[in-house]
């Protein structure tokens, strides 16, 4: 605020914050809109979607996966075991085999289930050679379990791979300034690493985005002034895409 011998105040002018087309995390702040059939796309791939959601949807998917699968495999052996008549016949009768020993409840199936899946065995409970439809069960719960693990264990592992964080580490200044260099006017700005191991083979690449419109004044796009070749096209009054 400035106050000049005429009392007349004048207030300098609040510097708007630009909006960036992209942010210096390397996020592109472009929304898409009006594509049609995005979700069946995205499952598509699921592998891929699963890999790109956040670590709490990751880690709900992975629980519930683990829980639901857990209980149903847990659930068919208890019906083995309930349509068997395992579950009445509880040591009276000595003669009995029953399909699994030592399951009476749906409790001690899902132990068992627990315990065969993870390779514990802890002896108490096994499969007899009299079941064939325990063995059949056995053998599909086996290859389930193969699959899941590979799915879930590989997704999670290749989330944590991800060098994604790599860049809150890598600081750049905050204005950029235009200076002669070389006879040439450049732009310029400081990147800075935070952490203490070397990054090697690093490269920097810079886009300059411009909005123009052509002939037509009802279509505007963006425009790389060094490749001249337009990269977002669309209608000034109903864009497809907005930044945020």
């Amino acid at each position: 605020v400035v106050n000049t011998s005429d009392s007349m105040t004048f207030s300098a002018p609040v510097k708007r914050k630009r909006q960036r087309f992209v942010e210096k995390n390397g996020h592109c702040n472009v929304q898409h809109g009006n594509l049609g059939g995005e979700t069946s796309r995205y499952l598509s791939d699921l592998f891929t979607t699963l890999v790109d959601l956040k670590w709490r949807w990751n880690l709900l998917i992975f629980i519930l996966t683990y829980t639901v699968a857990w209980l149903v495999m847990a659930s068919m052996w208890w019906v083995i075991a309930y349509i068997r008549g395992d579950l009445s016949n509880t040591g009276h009768d000595p003669s009995y085999t029953p399909c699994v020993a030592n399951v009476y409840n749906f409790p001690s199936a899902f132990l068992f289930f627990i315990e065969t899946e993870a390779t514990i065995g802890y002896g108490s409970r096994y499969i007899t050679e009299k079941c064939p439809e325990g063995i059949i069960l056995f053998l599909f719960q086996s290859l389930l379990g193969s699959i899941v693990d590979a799915f879930l264990i590989g997704c999670m592992f290749i989330k944590m791979s991800q060098p994604k964080k790599r860049a809150e580490t890598l600081m750049f200044s905050q204005d950029a300034v235009i200076s002669q260099r070389d006879g040439k006017l450049c732009l310029m700005f400081r990147v800075g690493n935070l952490r203490n191991s070397h990054m090697v083979s690093a490269q920097i690449r810079c886009k300059l985005i411009k909005v123009g419109c052509d002939r037509n004044p009802r279509c505007c796009f963006l425009r790389n002034p060094n490749s001249g070749d337009a990269i977002i096209k669309g209608d000034t009054n109903c864009l497809s895409l907005h930044l945020l």
